[in-house]
Order: C-alpha cells, then sequence, then structure tokens
C-alpha cells in the first residue's frame, strides 16, 4: 500500500537505520566532496512508495571540527533490485 510519510517512532535507534543515515553522510561527502562525520540519527520517517523512502534528520559535523548540524536526508530503498540511493541531503533550515 502506498501512502503518506508518516513518523517511525524509536527507529532511530535501529541499527538498519543508523546504518542508512551513516550511508547518506558517506554518499552525500562522495557527491559533494564535502567532509562531514556522523554524529547521530534524530528521527526517521517513512514513506511507502516502489519500495521504502526514508526521510531521516540526521546529526553531523564536519571532520576539522566545527558544531554539530542537523541535515535532512531521503534515502530511497528497494531490496529486491538491492537498489539503496541518496535522493537528497540538505541542512535544516532554521536549526541555529
Amino acid at each position: 500500500m502506498f501512502g503518506g510519510v508518516h513518523d517511525a517512532p524509536d527507529r532511530e535507534k535501529n541499527p538498519d537505520a543508523i546504518d542508512l543515515a551513516r550511508f547518506a553522510v558517506t554518499e552525500h561527502n562522495s557527491k559533494t566532496n564535502a567532509a562531514l562525520e556522523f554524529v547521530s540519527l534524530v528521527k526517521v520517517r517513512m514513506q511507502l512508495v516502489t519500495g521504502t523512502m526514508n526521510y531521516l534528520t540526521i546529526e553531523a559535523r564536519k571532520v576539522d571540527g566545527g558544531a554539530n548540524k542537523l541535515y535532512e536526508a531521503k534515502v530511497w530503498l528497494r531490496p529486491w533490485q538491492k537498489f539503496k540511493g541518496l535522493q537528497a541531503f540538505e541542512p535544516v533550515a532554521n536549526a541555529d
């Protein structure tokens, strides 16, 4: 069943969700030549599409120092195709 985005309470503690968040940071670094390191997974929301779209609120910081900041990432999973793709990775507006 396809539907809207819904919260996934306590999923931020799930090892698979944490792996997705780490993947998002690594992919963002690779695509943009950024140097962020994962700190924590703050929130998870999900949407059933053709697969699952994971909306992740991630806390990360620059490798060379600096304050922790929040980012929103979208990771699309289609396990039957062994597909995992970063669709978006942006700083959270007004998170300071």
